[in-house]
Protein backbone atom coordinates (compact mmCIF):
# COMPACT_ATOMS: atom_id res chain seq x y z
CA UNK A 1 0.00 0.00 0.00
CA UNK A 2 1.31 3.44 -0.92
CA UNK A 3 0.83 6.56 1.17
CA UNK A 4 -0.97 8.09 -1.82
CA UNK A 5 -3.58 5.31 -1.88
CA UNK A 6 -4.20 5.61 1.86
CA UNK A 7 -4.49 9.38 1.52
CA UNK A 8 -7.02 8.95 -1.30
CA UNK A 9 -9.22 6.64 0.77
CA UNK A 10 -9.16 8.90 3.83
CA UNK A 11 -9.95 11.91 1.64
CA UNK A 12 -12.83 10.05 -0.07
CA UNK A 13 -14.31 9.23 3.35
CA UNK A 14 -14.27 12.91 4.33
CA UNK A 15 -15.74 14.08 1.04
CA UNK A 16 -18.58 11.54 1.15
CA UNK A 17 -19.35 11.78 4.87
CA UNK A 18 -18.46 8.12 5.43
CA UNK A 19 -18.89 6.89 8.99
CA UNK A 20 -18.72 3.10 8.61
CA UNK A 21 -16.43 0.94 6.48
CA UNK A 22 -17.33 -2.71 5.96
CA UNK A 23 -14.26 -4.92 5.67
CA UNK A 24 -14.98 -7.84 3.33
CA UNK A 25 -13.23 -11.16 2.79
CA UNK A 26 -14.30 -14.71 1.91
CA UNK A 27 -13.93 -18.15 3.40
CA UNK A 28 -12.85 -21.16 1.33
CA UNK A 29 -16.33 -21.88 -0.06
CA UNK A 30 -16.76 -18.27 -1.21
CA UNK A 31 -19.12 -17.06 1.51
CA UNK A 32 -18.72 -13.32 1.96
CA UNK A 33 -17.68 -12.35 5.48
CA UNK A 34 -17.49 -8.86 6.91
CA UNK A 35 -17.25 -6.69 9.96
CA UNK A 36 -17.55 -2.93 10.24
CA UNK A 37 -15.21 -0.30 11.61
CA UNK A 38 -15.76 3.40 12.04
CA UNK A 39 -13.87 5.90 9.96
CA UNK A 40 -11.80 6.79 13.01
CA UNK A 41 -10.24 3.30 12.88
CA UNK A 42 -9.55 3.35 9.15
CA UNK A 43 -6.03 4.77 9.21
CA UNK A 44 -4.94 2.09 11.69
CA UNK A 45 -6.62 -0.58 9.57
CA UNK A 46 -4.78 0.56 6.44
CA UNK A 47 -1.40 0.48 8.18
CA UNK A 48 -1.51 -2.51 10.51
CA UNK A 49 -4.85 -4.23 9.88
CA UNK A 50 -7.68 -5.00 12.27
CA UNK A 51 -7.60 -8.14 14.37
CA UNK A 52 -10.38 -10.72 14.27
CA UNK A 53 -11.00 -14.31 15.40
CA UNK A 54 -10.53 -16.60 12.42
CA UNK A 55 -11.33 -19.87 14.22
CA UNK A 56 -15.03 -19.71 13.33
CA UNK A 57 -14.45 -18.92 9.64
CA UNK A 58 -14.70 -21.97 7.36
CA UNK A 59 -11.23 -23.08 6.29
CA UNK A 60 -9.41 -20.45 8.30
CA UNK A 61 -7.26 -20.97 11.37
CA UNK A 62 -7.62 -23.72 13.93
CA UNK A 63 -8.82 -22.62 17.36
CA UNK A 64 -5.26 -22.67 18.71
CA UNK A 65 -4.08 -20.21 16.03
CA UNK A 66 -7.20 -18.10 15.70
CA UNK A 67 -5.85 -14.54 15.73
CA UNK A 68 -5.91 -12.97 12.26
CA UNK A 69 -5.52 -9.50 10.78
CA UNK A 70 -7.73 -8.07 8.04
CA UNK A 71 -5.85 -5.43 6.07
CA UNK A 72 -8.07 -3.49 3.62
CA UNK A 73 -6.98 -3.03 0.01
CA UNK A 74 -7.33 0.70 -0.82
CA UNK A 75 -7.94 -0.09 -4.51
CA UNK A 76 -11.26 -1.73 -3.55
CA UNK A 77 -12.77 1.26 -1.75
CA UNK A 78 -16.35 1.88 -2.90
CA UNK A 79 -19.45 3.49 -1.46
CA UNK A 80 -22.32 1.07 -0.80
CA UNK A 81 -25.26 2.64 -2.68
CA UNK A 82 -28.05 0.81 -0.84
CA UNK A 83 -26.91 2.01 2.59
CA UNK A 84 -27.71 5.44 4.07
CA UNK A 85 -25.79 8.34 2.54
CA UNK A 86 -25.68 10.58 5.63
CA UNK A 87 -23.55 9.30 7.20
CA UNK A 88 -22.45 6.97 4.44
CA UNK A 89 -21.16 3.41 4.35
CA UNK A 90 -18.27 2.13 2.21
CA UNK A 91 -16.68 -1.26 1.65
CA UNK A 92 -13.15 -2.52 1.14
CA UNK A 93 -11.91 -6.01 0.39
CA UNK A 94 -9.21 -7.26 2.73
CA UNK A 95 -6.13 -9.41 2.57
CA UNK A 96 -5.80 -11.65 5.60
CA UNK A 97 -2.54 -11.83 7.55
CA UNK A 98 -1.21 -13.72 10.52
CA UNK A 99 -0.28 -11.60 13.56
CA UNK A 100 3.40 -11.79 12.57
CA UNK A 101 2.63 -9.94 9.33
CA UNK A 102 2.84 -12.96 7.01
CA UNK A 103 0.04 -13.35 4.49
CA UNK A 104 -2.34 -16.11 5.53
CA UNK A 105 -2.04 -19.01 3.09
CA UNK A 106 -5.71 -19.95 3.57
CA UNK A 107 -6.99 -16.59 2.32
CA UNK A 108 -8.62 -17.17 -1.12
CA UNK A 109 -7.26 -13.82 -2.31
CA UNK A 110 -3.77 -15.05 -1.49
CA UNK A 111 -4.35 -18.33 -3.35
CA UNK A 112 -5.29 -16.38 -6.48
CA UNK A 113 -2.45 -13.90 -5.98
CA UNK A 114 0.10 -16.72 -5.93
CA UNK A 115 -1.03 -17.91 -9.37
CA UNK A 116 -1.15 -14.35 -10.73
CA UNK A 117 2.43 -13.83 -9.57
CA UNK A 118 3.39 -17.06 -11.33
CA UNK A 119 1.79 -15.76 -14.53
CA UNK A 120 3.50 -12.37 -14.11
CA UNK A 121 6.88 -14.09 -13.82
CA UNK A 122 6.21 -15.53 -17.28
CA UNK A 123 5.23 -12.08 -18.57
CA UNK A 124 1.44 -12.60 -18.55
CA UNK A 125 -1.54 -10.73 -17.17
CA UNK A 126 -4.65 -12.88 -16.68
CA UNK A 127 -7.97 -11.37 -17.77
CA UNK A 128 -11.39 -12.91 -17.15
CA UNK A 129 -15.04 -12.14 -17.81
CA UNK A 130 -17.63 -14.34 -16.08
CA UNK A 131 -21.29 -14.76 -17.00
CA UNK A 132 -23.11 -15.29 -13.70
CA UNK A 133 -26.64 -16.70 -13.93
CA UNK A 134 -29.19 -16.64 -11.12
CA UNK A 135 -32.92 -16.95 -10.36
CA UNK A 136 -35.53 -14.62 -8.90
CA UNK A 137 -38.14 -16.32 -6.71
CA UNK A 138 -41.09 -14.88 -4.83
CA UNK A 139 -39.71 -15.95 -1.43
CA UNK A 140 -36.74 -17.83 0.09
CA UNK A 141 -38.85 -20.93 0.80
CA UNK A 142 -40.34 -21.33 -2.68
CA UNK A 143 -39.19 -21.73 -6.28
CA UNK A 144 -42.23 -19.87 -7.61
CA UNK A 145 -40.83 -17.65 -10.40
CA UNK A 146 -41.49 -13.99 -11.05
CA UNK A 147 -41.78 -14.48 -14.81
CA UNK A 148 -42.23 -17.11 -17.50
CA UNK A 149 -39.71 -15.65 -19.92
CA UNK A 150 -37.19 -17.57 -21.99
CA UNK A 151 -33.79 -16.95 -23.56
CA UNK A 152 -33.32 -13.29 -24.55
CA UNK A 153 -37.05 -12.61 -24.10
CA UNK A 154 -37.96 -8.96 -23.84
CA UNK A 155 -40.32 -8.84 -20.88
CA UNK A 156 -41.86 -5.90 -19.05
CA UNK A 157 -42.14 -7.31 -15.55
CA UNK A 158 -40.75 -7.03 -12.03
CA UNK A 159 -37.76 -9.28 -12.79
CA UNK A 160 -36.61 -7.08 -15.68
CA UNK A 161 -36.86 -4.02 -13.46
CA UNK A 162 -34.80 -5.76 -10.78
CA UNK A 163 -32.12 -6.65 -13.32
CA UNK A 164 -32.01 -3.06 -14.55
CA UNK A 165 -31.66 -1.71 -11.00
CA UNK A 166 -28.91 -4.23 -10.32
CA UNK A 167 -26.93 -3.11 -13.37
CA UNK A 168 -27.21 0.53 -12.31
CA UNK A 169 -26.05 -0.31 -8.80
CA UNK A 170 -23.06 -2.29 -10.08
CA UNK A 171 -22.04 0.59 -12.31
CA UNK A 172 -22.39 2.98 -9.36
CA UNK A 173 -19.81 0.80 -7.59
CA UNK A 174 -17.38 1.02 -10.50
CA UNK A 175 -18.16 -2.43 -11.94
CA UNK A 176 -18.55 -2.39 -15.72
CA UNK A 177 -21.35 -4.50 -17.19
CA UNK A 178 -21.02 -5.96 -20.69
CA UNK A 179 -24.71 -6.87 -21.13
CA UNK A 180 -27.67 -8.38 -19.30
CA UNK A 181 -30.57 -10.53 -20.45
CA UNK A 182 -33.17 -13.14 -19.57
CA UNK A 183 -31.82 -16.69 -19.55
CA UNK A 184 -33.40 -19.96 -20.72
CA UNK A 185 -35.42 -20.93 -17.64
CA UNK A 186 -38.37 -19.00 -16.17
CA UNK A 187 -37.20 -16.18 -13.93
CA UNK A 188 -33.53 -16.94 -14.73
CA UNK A 189 -31.30 -13.98 -15.54
CA UNK A 190 -27.72 -13.18 -16.40
CA UNK A 191 -25.51 -10.12 -16.08
CA UNK A 192 -22.12 -10.45 -17.80
CA UNK A 193 -19.28 -8.38 -16.35
CA UNK A 194 -16.81 -6.64 -18.65
CA UNK A 195 -13.41 -8.32 -18.65
CA UNK A 196 -10.70 -7.10 -16.32
CA UNK A 197 -7.77 -8.57 -14.40
CA UNK A 198 -8.62 -11.67 -12.40
CA UNK A 199 -8.18 -10.25 -8.88
CA UNK A 200 -10.40 -7.28 -9.61
CA UNK A 201 -12.92 -9.60 -11.24
CA UNK A 202 -13.02 -11.97 -8.28
CA UNK A 203 -13.79 -8.98 -6.04
CA UNK A 204 -16.39 -7.83 -8.57
CA UNK A 205 -18.04 -11.25 -8.71
CA UNK A 206 -18.42 -11.31 -4.93
CA UNK A 207 -19.89 -7.80 -5.04
CA UNK A 208 -22.20 -8.80 -7.90
CA UNK A 209 -23.73 -11.67 -5.94
CA UNK A 210 -24.39 -9.44 -2.94
CA UNK A 211 -25.86 -6.66 -5.06
CA UNK A 212 -28.24 -9.06 -6.84
CA UNK A 213 -29.49 -10.32 -3.48
CA UNK A 214 -29.70 -6.87 -1.86
CA UNK A 215 -31.72 -5.38 -4.71
CA UNK A 216 -34.07 -8.37 -4.68
CA UNK A 217 -34.51 -8.17 -0.90
CA UNK A 218 -35.24 -4.45 -1.06
CA UNK A 219 -38.04 -5.23 -3.51
CA UNK A 220 -39.57 -8.04 -1.48
CA UNK A 221 -38.31 -11.01 -3.52
CA UNK A 222 -35.48 -13.52 -3.29
CA UNK A 223 -32.50 -14.08 -5.59
CA UNK A 224 -30.64 -17.40 -5.61
CA UNK A 225 -27.36 -18.56 -7.12
CA UNK A 226 -28.14 -22.20 -6.26
CA UNK A 227 -26.81 -24.24 -9.21
CA UNK A 228 -29.99 -26.27 -9.80
CA UNK A 229 -33.04 -25.14 -7.81
CA UNK A 230 -35.67 -26.70 -10.12
CA UNK A 231 -35.22 -30.21 -11.52
CA UNK A 232 -36.69 -29.66 -14.99
CA UNK A 233 -35.13 -26.24 -15.64
CA UNK A 234 -31.63 -25.30 -16.74
CA UNK A 235 -29.27 -24.65 -13.86
CA UNK A 236 -27.23 -21.51 -13.22
CA UNK A 237 -23.67 -21.51 -14.51
CA UNK A 238 -20.72 -19.14 -14.51
CA UNK A 239 -19.08 -19.46 -17.92
CA UNK A 240 -15.62 -17.90 -17.58
CA UNK A 241 -14.05 -16.15 -20.59
CA UNK A 242 -10.31 -15.91 -20.11
CA UNK A 243 -7.17 -14.76 -21.88
CA UNK A 244 -3.51 -13.99 -21.26
CA UNK A 245 -1.94 -10.73 -22.31
CA UNK A 246 1.68 -9.70 -22.70
CA UNK A 247 1.53 -5.96 -22.26
CA UNK A 248 -1.14 -4.75 -24.69
CA UNK A 249 -0.90 -7.86 -26.88
CA UNK A 250 -3.33 -10.75 -26.58
CA UNK A 251 -1.09 -13.82 -26.29
CA UNK A 252 -3.97 -16.06 -27.40
CA UNK A 253 -4.27 -14.50 -30.87
CA UNK A 254 -2.66 -15.81 -34.07
CA UNK A 255 -3.97 -14.39 -37.39
CA UNK A 256 -2.64 -17.37 -39.37
CA UNK A 257 -4.47 -20.06 -37.41
CA UNK A 258 -7.91 -21.26 -38.64
CA UNK A 259 -9.31 -20.69 -35.14
CA UNK A 260 -7.14 -17.55 -34.70
CA UNK A 261 -5.55 -19.25 -31.69
CA UNK A 262 -1.84 -19.08 -30.91
CA UNK A 263 0.24 -22.03 -29.77
CA UNK A 264 0.10 -20.47 -26.31
CA UNK A 265 -3.71 -20.55 -26.38
CA UNK A 266 -3.81 -24.15 -27.58
CA UNK A 267 -1.46 -25.31 -24.84
CA UNK A 268 -3.57 -23.36 -22.34
CA UNK A 269 -6.66 -25.23 -23.58
CA UNK A 270 -4.77 -28.52 -23.32
CA UNK A 271 -3.83 -27.72 -19.74
CA UNK A 272 -7.43 -26.94 -18.82
CA UNK A 273 -8.70 -30.15 -20.39
CA UNK A 274 -5.92 -32.20 -18.78
CA UNK A 275 -6.76 -30.92 -15.29
CA UNK A 276 -10.52 -30.40 -15.65
CA UNK A 277 -11.55 -33.45 -13.63
CA UNK A 278 -9.13 -32.49 -10.85
CA UNK A 279 -10.43 -28.90 -10.57
CA UNK A 280 -14.13 -29.79 -10.68
CA UNK A 281 -14.34 -29.87 -6.88
CA UNK A 282 -13.44 -26.16 -7.01
CA UNK A 283 -15.54 -25.14 -10.02
CA UNK A 284 -18.55 -27.17 -8.83
CA UNK A 285 -18.26 -27.51 -5.08
CA UNK A 286 -21.78 -28.33 -3.88
CA UNK A 287 -23.86 -31.53 -3.83
CA UNK A 288 -26.42 -29.60 -5.86
CA UNK A 289 -23.81 -28.63 -8.48
CA UNK A 290 -23.99 -32.12 -9.97
CA UNK A 291 -27.75 -31.85 -10.53
CA UNK A 292 -26.83 -29.10 -13.04
CA UNK A 293 -24.06 -31.06 -14.77
CA UNK A 294 -26.39 -33.37 -16.70
CA UNK A 295 -26.81 -33.90 -20.46
CA UNK A 296 -29.74 -32.06 -21.98
CA UNK A 297 -29.64 -28.88 -19.89
CA UNK A 298 -26.94 -26.91 -21.75
CA UNK A 299 -24.38 -27.70 -19.05
CA UNK A 300 -21.08 -29.28 -20.13
CA UNK A 301 -20.35 -32.84 -19.08
CA UNK A 302 -17.85 -34.03 -21.70
CA UNK A 303 -14.19 -33.00 -21.89
CA UNK A 304 -13.94 -31.52 -25.37
CA UNK A 305 -13.39 -28.18 -27.04
CA UNK A 306 -14.66 -26.50 -30.19
CA UNK A 307 -15.56 -23.18 -31.76
CA UNK A 308 -19.29 -23.29 -32.44
CA UNK A 309 -20.37 -26.18 -30.25
CA UNK A 310 -21.99 -25.18 -26.96
CA UNK A 311 -22.06 -28.77 -25.70
CA UNK A 312 -18.29 -28.71 -25.16
CA UNK A 313 -16.54 -27.94 -21.89
CA UNK A 314 -14.41 -25.33 -23.66
CA UNK A 315 -15.79 -23.08 -26.39
CA UNK A 316 -13.85 -20.65 -28.56
CA UNK A 317 -16.05 -17.62 -29.32
CA UNK A 318 -16.08 -16.55 -32.97
CA UNK A 319 -13.32 -14.16 -34.01
CA UNK A 320 -14.43 -10.70 -35.09
CA UNK A 321 -12.08 -9.11 -37.66
CA UNK A 322 -9.98 -6.41 -36.08
CA UNK A 323 -10.94 -7.52 -32.56
CA UNK A 324 -7.99 -9.71 -31.68
CA UNK A 325 -8.12 -8.26 -28.15
CA UNK A 326 -11.28 -10.34 -27.64
CA UNK A 327 -9.73 -13.70 -28.61
CA UNK A 328 -10.43 -15.89 -25.62
CA UNK A 329 -11.25 -19.28 -24.16
CA UNK A 330 -14.65 -19.90 -22.54
CA UNK A 331 -14.63 -22.52 -19.76
CA UNK A 332 -18.24 -23.57 -19.20
CA UNK A 333 -18.49 -25.91 -16.21
CA UNK A 334 -18.27 -23.57 -13.18
CA UNK A 335 -21.50 -22.62 -11.47
CA UNK A 336 -22.25 -19.21 -10.05
CA UNK A 337 -22.19 -20.49 -6.44
CA UNK A 338 -18.43 -21.11 -6.59
CA UNK A 339 -15.58 -19.28 -4.89
CA UNK A 340 -14.35 -17.07 -7.78
CA UNK A 341 -10.89 -16.55 -6.28
CA UNK A 342 -10.22 -20.29 -6.18
CA UNK A 343 -11.86 -20.95 -9.55
CA UNK A 344 -9.75 -18.33 -11.32
CA UNK A 345 -6.64 -19.62 -9.52
CA UNK A 346 -7.04 -23.28 -10.51
CA UNK A 347 -8.00 -22.47 -14.11
CA UNK A 348 -4.94 -20.27 -14.49
CA UNK A 349 -2.71 -22.89 -12.84
CA UNK A 350 -3.97 -25.57 -15.24
CA UNK A 351 -3.49 -23.34 -18.26
CA UNK A 352 0.01 -22.30 -17.22
CA UNK A 353 0.96 -25.94 -16.73
CA UNK A 354 -0.19 -26.60 -20.27
CA UNK A 355 1.90 -23.71 -21.58
CA UNK A 356 5.03 -24.64 -19.63
CA UNK A 357 4.78 -28.28 -20.75
CA UNK A 358 3.78 -27.28 -24.31
CA UNK A 359 0.86 -29.70 -24.19
CA UNK A 360 -0.99 -30.21 -27.48
CA UNK A 361 -4.81 -30.11 -27.30
CA UNK A 362 -6.89 -32.98 -28.67
CA UNK A 363 -8.70 -32.41 -31.96
CA UNK A 364 -11.72 -30.09 -31.59
CA UNK A 365 -15.16 -31.70 -31.53
CA UNK A 366 -17.63 -29.64 -33.55
CA UNK A 367 -20.35 -32.33 -33.49
CA UNK A 368 -22.91 -32.35 -30.69
CA UNK A 369 -21.25 -34.50 -28.03
CA UNK A 370 -24.58 -35.05 -26.24
CA UNK A 371 -25.92 -36.87 -29.30
CA UNK A 372 -22.95 -39.24 -29.66
CA UNK A 373 -23.16 -42.79 -28.36
CA UNK A 374 -20.85 -43.87 -25.55
CA UNK A 375 -18.85 -45.87 -28.09
CA UNK A 376 -18.45 -42.82 -30.35
CA UNK A 377 -17.26 -40.68 -27.44
CA UNK A 378 -14.81 -43.38 -26.37
CA UNK A 379 -13.45 -43.61 -29.91
CA UNK A 380 -12.90 -39.84 -29.92
CA UNK A 381 -11.23 -39.99 -26.49
CA UNK A 382 -13.90 -37.78 -24.91
CA UNK A 383 -13.95 -38.32 -21.14
CA UNK A 384 -16.46 -36.87 -18.66
CA UNK A 385 -16.44 -34.60 -15.64
CA UNK A 386 -17.08 -36.18 -12.23
CA UNK A 387 -20.76 -37.05 -11.88
CA UNK A 388 -21.19 -36.40 -8.16
CA UNK A 389 -19.62 -34.51 -5.30
CA UNK A 390 -18.05 -37.65 -3.85
CA UNK A 391 -16.46 -38.52 -7.21
CA UNK A 392 -15.08 -34.98 -7.46
CA UNK A 393 -13.70 -35.26 -3.92
CA UNK A 394 -12.00 -38.57 -4.66
CA UNK A 395 -10.43 -37.24 -7.85
CA UNK A 396 -9.32 -34.02 -6.15
CA UNK A 397 -7.72 -35.54 -3.07
CA UNK A 398 -5.40 -37.64 -5.27
CA UNK A 399 -4.29 -34.58 -7.25
CA UNK A 400 -0.80 -33.26 -6.54
CA UNK A 401 -1.60 -30.53 -9.07
CA UNK A 402 -4.58 -29.25 -7.07
CA UNK A 403 -2.59 -29.33 -3.83
CA UNK A 404 0.06 -27.13 -5.46
CA UNK A 405 -2.47 -24.79 -7.06
CA UNK A 406 -4.43 -24.17 -3.85
CA UNK A 407 -1.62 -24.62 -1.37
CA UNK A 408 -1.70 -27.35 1.29
CA UNK A 409 -3.79 -25.39 3.81
CA UNK A 410 -6.63 -24.51 1.45
CA UNK A 411 -6.48 -27.89 -0.27
CA UNK A 412 -6.84 -29.84 2.97
CA UNK A 413 -9.51 -27.50 4.37
CA UNK A 414 -11.58 -27.75 1.19
CA UNK A 415 -11.39 -31.54 1.09
CA UNK A 416 -12.41 -31.75 4.77
CA UNK A 417 -15.30 -29.33 4.26
CA UNK A 418 -16.64 -31.18 1.23
CA UNK A 419 -16.39 -34.60 2.89
CA UNK A 420 -18.52 -33.27 5.75
CA UNK A 421 -21.06 -31.98 3.23
CA UNK A 422 -21.18 -35.35 1.46
CA UNK A 423 -21.66 -37.25 4.71
CA UNK A 424 -24.54 -34.95 5.67
CA UNK A 425 -26.09 -35.51 2.24
CA UNK A 426 -25.67 -39.30 2.50
CA UNK A 427 -27.60 -39.35 5.77
CA UNK A 428 -30.46 -37.24 4.41
CA UNK A 429 -33.68 -38.98 3.39
CA UNK A 430 -35.14 -37.06 0.43
CA UNK A 431 -38.78 -36.47 -0.49
CA UNK A 432 -38.11 -38.57 -3.60
CA UNK A 433 -37.11 -41.58 -1.50
CA UNK A 434 -40.13 -41.25 0.76
CA UNK A 435 -42.54 -40.90 -2.14
CA UNK A 436 -40.90 -43.65 -4.19
CA UNK A 437 -40.18 -46.31 -1.59
CA UNK A 438 -42.17 -45.80 1.62
CA UNK A 439 -45.54 -46.90 0.15
CA UNK A 440 -44.20 -50.04 -1.54
CA UNK A 441 -41.27 -51.33 0.49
Amino acid sequence: MTSESATYVLSACRENDIKFIRLWFTDIVGALKSFAITVEQLEKALVTGIGFDGSSIEGFARIDESDMLARPDPATFQLIPWRPREPGVARMFCDVYRPDGVRFEGDPRQVLRAQLERAAALGYTFYVSPELEYFYFKAPNTTEPLDQGGYFDQTADAASDLRRETVLTLEAMGIEVEYSHHEVAPSQHEIALRYTDAMTMADNAMTYRLVVKEIALANGVFASFMPKPVADWNGSGMHVHQSLFKGERNAFFDPADPYHLSAIAKSYIAGLLHRSREITLVTNQWVNSYKRLLPGFEAPVYLSWARRNRSDLIRIPEYEPGQEVHTRVEYRSPDSACNPYLVFAVMLAAGLDGIEQELPPPAPVEENVFEMSAAERAARGVATLPGSLIEAIEVAEKSDFLRRALGPHTFESLIANKRIEWERYRRHISDFELAEYLPVL
